[in-house]
């Protein structure tokens, strides 16, 4: 069992939060043709290598780590997904 893990946080806007990123490349979307294409929302994603004893203790860490630094819990939401190396 190893002890590095990479994790990936994936970081979104809450619905009802407006997303000026999300309908700029809605309208450019639209007009590239793709008219069937009725929302987008941009996110971020973010990955983070670091030790530890788990998994569990690696989502624990990272899930910390999000929501003091990585998204701002006012305003964004986010999800984390571990992987052992």
């Amino acid at each position: 069992m190893s002890d590095k893990f990479t994790a990936q946080v994936f970081v979104n806007l809450k619905d009802g939060v407006l997303d000026p990123q999300g309908r700029a490349v809605l309208g450019g979307l639209q007009s590239l043709g793709f008219k069937d294409v009725t929302d987008v929302r941009v996110g971020k994603l973010i990955t983070v290598k670091l030790k530890a004893q788990n998994a569990k203790d690696a989502q624990k860490s990272v899930a910390e780590m999000s929501d003091k630094l990585l998204a701002n819990p006012v305003i964004e939401s986010f999800k984390v997904e571990v992987i052992e190396e």
